[in-house]
């Protein structure tokens, strides 16, 4: 039988191919029978190896002859897997953590290399925690971000916010959730869930707690959302009685944090050309959302029969991410720096034919969980200078900071003006 230590190290192997370490975790904890603990566990040791892989590998090559880059992937994730328990976590001794990985190896297949493991994780422990020198290399090292992205970010916003941004990127993040107020509201759910704080009308904060495993979550009283997202939907201002159009809806969250404040009434058309529009299909059952309507679209592809029908239009467009970097640790060394540019032009395709769909007076956010400026402030300045008749009406940028729970993010309203 395989435990939650053995399938958090097969998720990491895997990652190594390209494979998002989140959707891999999802899949194994739906697909497996484990305890919250258990899930606890998994969660913990996968996303924290992740946020540290860098700095861990770094960690290693100082005590290890045989370098990461040439190991074989089980054992250079057996590696990176204890030593992050070895640095960060304290709940399991030190020498049951080692002795653990030194039975999986011989267990997997690399008796042979048991004792090299032995040897190198008991010079980590000895050593423990190693900070890097101060050289060009340090932010990348010790947050575990790609070079070339320290250096962009430095570039960008000068050293200190740097190093807050990276930062920020390596604790456990708190679960945001957004209340289903067509079904509960937030104070009742504040009593209804253990350690929760409110942000807001509609939003409270959980520290790392299971939550789809409550009764509220199946009831459908929430939806997952962090709070940096839903002050898009709150800058889009939907009201009862509107037709709202979502482009790049899928996963669904603002789509539904609109059906909300619209109080179900009016019309919510929710286009994206990924599969994931299937699951916000079946989240909109769970909360009972009467007004959205998917369709499966490309949208840098205009749809002429909405063209002048929306009071407001939302694009939430696919991005970097590096605004979410803590949420999707593999961001941070797996995006290359020529994806900026390519995804900047992805955005204002859709931005270009967004605008066109809404009624004079109407409003358009576009909004993005990423820090570039090419993806950010200069596309709303291309719009604005490729379509006259809108107007930017307000811009926000919110930056990762280890002290806050709030995601990166970035916000542009416009207004189209009368004729």
């Amino acid at each position: 039988m395989i435990n939650e230590r053995e399938r958090a190290l097969d998720m990491l192997v895997s990652a190594e191919n390209g494979k998002n370490i989140n959707a891999l975790k999802d899949a194994a904890l739906a697909r497996d029978m484990i305890d919250t603990r258990g899930r606890g566990f998994v969660n913990e040791i996968t996303l924290g190896t992740a946020r540290n892989l860098i700095y861990i590998d770094y960690v290693i090559n100082r005590y290890s002859k045989a370098k990461t880059a040439g190991m074989r992937p089980f054992v250079r994730a057996l590696l990176r897997m204890t030593t992050y328990q070895l640095l960060f976590l304290d709940k399991v001794p030190a020498s049951a953590a080692i002795n653990e990985a030194v039975n999986l190896a011989k267990k997997r297949g690399y008796a042979n290399l048991a004792g090299f493991c032995n040897g190198v994780l008991r010079n980590i422990h000895r050593g423990g925690v190693i900070e890097p020198p101060g050289d060009d290399l340090f932010l990348s090292r010790k947050y575990s971000y790609a070079p070339w992205l320290t250096e962009y970010l430095v570039n960008l916003y000068g050293t200190e916010t740097a190093e807050q941004i990276c930062a920020a990127s390596l604790p456990t993040p708190n679960v945001h959730i957004c209340a289903n107020t067509l079904k509960t509201t937030a104070s009742e759910l504040l009593s209804l869930l253990p350690n929760a704080v409110s942000t807001g009308d509609y939003g409270l904060l959980i520290p790392h707690m299971d939550i789809a495993s409550t009764d509220s979550f199946r009831e459908g009283a929430f939806h997952v959302m962090d709070y940096s997202s839903m002050r898009a939907v709150e800058a889009l201002d939907p009201r009862p009685g509107d037709t709202v159009l979502d482009l790049c809806a899928a996963p669904g969250g603002k789509s539904f944090y609109s059906a909300y404040r619209m109080h179900n009434s009016g019309r919510i058309f929710a286009l994206d050309a990924s599969p994931r529009l299937d699951l916000m299909s079946e989240q909109i059952k769970r909360l009972n959302i009467k007004i959205i309507q998917t369709q499966r679209h490309d949208v840098r592809i205009i749809m002429k029969e909405l063209i002048g029908t929306a009071d407001r239009v939302l694009v939430d467009a696919p991005c970097t991410g590096f605004g979410v970097a803590r949420r999707k640790p593999e961001i941070k060394y797996n995006k290359q720096q020529t994806d900026i540019s390519r995804l900047a032009q992805i955005q204002f395709d859709i931005l270009a034919n967004a605008w066109q769909y809404l009624k004079p007076g109407g409003r358009l956010v576009y909004s993005t969980c990423t820090l570039t400026k090419e993806e950010n402030s200069d596309n709303a300045r291309k719009l604005q200078n490729a379509a006259p008749l809108l107007s930017l009406d307000s811009e926000s940028l919110t930056l990762p900071n280890p002290s806050s729970h709030e995601d990166g993010f970035y916000i542009a309203v416009f207004i189209r003006k009368d004729k």
